[in-house]
């Protein structure tokens, strides 16, 4: 795994977290495995501090749990669970997106078209901690342009305490690839105005990051 290349603004500590955060949603960290500060921090080549503190964060937000002198554990996730974050991603961001359908000017769109490049960049290069990272950001930029504060963290949380499995595979089989450019034709659909076809892509995004990509 590597660290993000984040602002410099951002805390070493608000990067290892990040980085483990995406090691978990694509099952990179396993479920169940105990996970030592030392050993991961020689992974990202840097201090044990700052990941045993990333790792009280994640522990914070349920996604992980302390093991009393070895380290920290990912949390499992059931396929309920797993059904029923999915289920509120597609109450909350369905709709949202289909509202900003025709409301983004061109700032906008040149923001969120460099963001899908970045995504399909990531995909193609089977870097997916660089992929998961663009993705997230994508997302919650775009729903930010609801002005809905709480919306975009509550998405983030929904979206931080998911896990995809079979992203690894897909990288493999350019799958990724073509499900990265889904992101520019769902701009290219906000831009036209298309409503409904917005939130049928949409739908069926969130549909398949539960279906294929977490599907064990």
């Amino acid at each position: 795994m590597e660290l993000p290349n984040l602002a410099d603004r951002r805390s070493l500590r608000e990067q290892v977290a990040d980085a483990l955060r995406a090691g978990m949603i694509s099952g990179r960290l396993q479920p169940g495995v105990v996970y030592s500060a030392p050993v991961l921090a020689a992974t990202f080549g840097v201090s044990a501090t700052p990941v045993r503190e990333a790792m009280l964060d994640l522990a914070k937000d349920g996604l992980v749990e302390a093991v009393r002198n070895k380290g920290f554990r990912v949390t499992e996730l059931s396929e309920q669970d797993l059904d029923e974050l999915t289920e509120l991603r597609m109450l909350i961001e369905v709709p949202t997106t289909g509202r900003l359908a025709g409301r983004l000017d061109g700032a906008a769109l040149a923001e969120l078209r460099a963001l899908a490049r970045e995504i399909e960049d990531g995909a193609a290069s089977g870097d997916l901690i660089r992929y998961l990272e663009a993705d997230r950001t994508f997302h919650l930029t775009l729903l930010g342009h609801a002005g809905n504060r709480h919306l975009v963290e509550l998405v983030d949380d929904l979206r931080s305490r998911a896990r995809l499995y079979g992203l690894d595979r897909l990288a493999g089989t350019g799958a990724l690839v073509e499900s990265a450019r889904e992101h520019a034709a769902l701009l290219d659909l906000i831009e036209r105005g298309d409503r409904a076809g917005t939130t049928a892509l949409i739908r069926a995004h969130i549909r398949q990051v539960r279906t294929s990509w977490a599907g064990r």
